[in-house]
């Protein structure tokens, strides 16, 4: 919470500085446009404005308009649209699967039309503060969670959707997942040149690249530790330049330097002048009719709804050659059941990539880098994989970093007592966290209104709990005065003062705990696999070109289509996926 001037008072006794001081500045009149609000501002338009306005701007980006004659806006009939928008393509979702799709299609000619349920959130809106940030970018304002409680769940929900808020990892998809998809689930596509290709692109696009210039102060820990122990270290590619060192980039990137989809494939739809993006739209269902000789339906556009500035809600038809739905792995799902869609995959398979958290004190006068602060910098610039590949199964935990602002490490540090709560968080700018990700073979299920159901696999929780072992003995090994992890037990252990029996049966009592009972809090950024794509309709609810079994002209083009958890940051995976699909839609355009 802030008071009127955007500042708390305990800010000061948490050594916090709130927004980056660097990039709040106030608006200097001779910034261009672009710089002010971004590259997208001749392409967003708000649909709440007077029709005359609307119609004029979205002439302006070739996209047909038609105001039915008697329109709901002024009879109040929801079932009525007040507006018809006519394109060649509408794309359900602007994240890194939707923005890429958007691009492709937009700069190879066609019309496209973008509907985002969030908003938009220029640069020079942002305010980089945790509470309005997380309530304004994030699905459920994040506050989402399975239905168990188990796992707390974190997605994007404004316009660039995850790319937006993600921590900056541009991994590309491992050889050995490739291999498990097209060998394991006969899917071609993985190991053809095209998806190499799109792989390569994606990259380019974003300025991937593995070298950072000044670390951070987890990624520092995390580095030191491992050499210490001689575990494996790994640069992660990042779609930012090597100097960002940015630690808010998870409240959106201030400087337009991460290059989400916002900064890349989005600016080329607006740039073609070939498209539109439309914030604040929620689509309720994808529109399909069945042609004559035809044995599947075909798509022909979406059905959607935004707020008028009085509350109401307001309903539009988008119409459209073919559909593309990329609203994440959470989302989709509800989309194609409200649709009609009967495939019984849809909602099943959902993965998460679990994630569990250890974390040490490390003094500024006991360690050097005394300037150095937990939640600045580059959020991930390294990361092990000692436990990541376990038995060679391909399964097992990455070791990476979080970013923890103070709202979300005071909701995930365990509660022994008042006086416990404010020792432990009057540490919080030099108390590093690092944490265990999951390949996970256990899986879930989006049911109604989005409610999450997930079991966590024996052999997944295994892998965290070697994660978590390994997590502490890194983090003691780099340094730290004290470590524990977020067991609501709230044990912790000064490494300094332990004998080496005492250090090991602390270790091995921590990281030995049951995680799925509630007592340790999990967390996933990463949702996938709710729409798998497959070669039969019987395991998969879309085919390898990512078409729909059942809608001819409908695509999916997000994480969902995931045939199995990925292991690692999904970012390059889905948009390479994305310039596959896309490349489908284009020919389904072109027939």
């Amino acid at each position: 919470m802030v008071n009127e001037k955007n500042e708390n008072p305990s800010w000061k006794a948490l050594n916090y500085c709130g927004p980056d001081p660097y990039l709040i500045q106030p608006i200097h009149h001779n910034l261009n446009t672009e710089n002010i609000f971004g590259p997208l501002y001749k392409g967003v338009i708000y649909l709440n404005k007077p029709i005359r306005v609307v119609a004029e701007a979205l002439q302006r980006s070739r996209l047909g308009i038609s105001v039915p004659r008697h329109p709901a806006r002024f009879y109040k009939n929801p079932k009525l649209p007040s507006m018809i928008i006519k394109c060649d393509a509408v794309v359900v979702g602007s994240g890194s699967g939707g923005g890429v799709v958007a691009g492709i299609l937009s700069k190879a000619g066609y019309k496209v039309l973008v509907l985002e349920k969030g908003n938009y959130n220029a640069r020079s809106n942002l305010s980089l503060l945790e509470g309005p940030s997380m309530e304004e970018m994030y699905l459920g304002k994040g506050l989402l969670a399975t239905s168990n409680m188990e796992a707390v769940i974190l997605a994007g929900s404004t316009v660039g959707g995850g790319s937006s808020i993600n921590w900056s990892a541009s991994i590309k998809t491992p050889q050995h997942v490739l291999k498990e998809w097209s060998e394991c689930y006969e899917l071609e596509l993985f190991q053809s040149r095209l998806y190499e290709e799109a792989m390569s692109v994606v990259c380019e696009r974003m300025g991937v690249q593995s070298k950072v210039e000044d670390e951070g102060f987890n990624n520092m820990i995390l580095r030191k530790g491992c050499e210490e122990l001689g575990y494996p270290i790994n640069n992660i590619p990042r779609n930012s330049p090597p100097n960002h060192y940015c630690g808010w980039c998870c409240f959106g990137c201030k400087d337009g330097r991460k290059k989400g989809t916002s900064e890349t494939w989005l600016v080329d739809l607006v740039e073609s002048g070939n498209g539109a993006i439309l914030p604040g739209c929620e689509a309720l269902k994808v529109v399909h009719d069945q042609k004559k000789g035809r044995y599947r339906r075909t798509a022909k556009g979406v059905i959607f709804e935004f707020l008028n500035q009085d509350g109401s809600r307001e309903i539009c038809l988008a119409e459209s050659k073919v559909t593309i739905v990329a609203c994440g792995a959470m989302c989709t799902p509800q989309l194609l059941k409200r649709s009609g869609l009967k495939n019984p995959n849809i909602g099943k398979n959902l993965h998460i990539h679990p994630v569990a958290m250890a974390w040490g004190h490390f003094p500024s006068e006991r360690w050097p880098e005394v300037e150095k602060k937990s939640y600045e910098g580059g959020i991930m610039s390294v990361m092990s994989t000692v436990v990541a590949d376990f038995k060679g199964s391909g399964y097992g935990a990455i070791i990476q970093t979080p970013s923890l602002h103070p709202g979300m490490f005071s909701a995930l540090m365990p509660w022994v007592s008042g006086w416990d709560f404010k020792t432990r968080i009057s540490k919080f700018s030099r108390t590093a966290h690092i944490f265990a990700l999951a390949r996970d073979k256990g899986s879930g299920e989006i049911g109604p209104k989005t409610s999450i159901t997930y079991q966590m696999d024996i052999t997944d929780e295994e892998n965290l709990k070697r994660g978590l072992e390994k997590s502490l003995r890194i983090l003691a090994a780099a340094g730290a005065e004290e470590i524990g992890t977020q067991h609501n037990k709230g044990r912790t252990i000064h490494v300094k003062n332990a004998s080496h029996h005492e250090f090991e049966r602390f270790v091995r009592e921590e990281s030995s705990r049951v995680l799925s009972d509630l007592s340790t809090p999990l967390c996933s950024a990463h949702q996938m696999g709710s729409c798998r794509m497959g070669v039969e309709a019987k395991g998969s609810a879309v085919n390898p070109m990512g078409e729909t079994w059942e809608v001819e002209g409908l695509y999916v083009a997000d994480t969902s289509v995931f045939p199995t958890a990925l292991g690692v940051n999904p970012m390059v995976t889905v948009q390479a996926i994305a310039y596959c699909t896309a490349q489908s839609a284009l020919s389904h355009l072109e027939e």
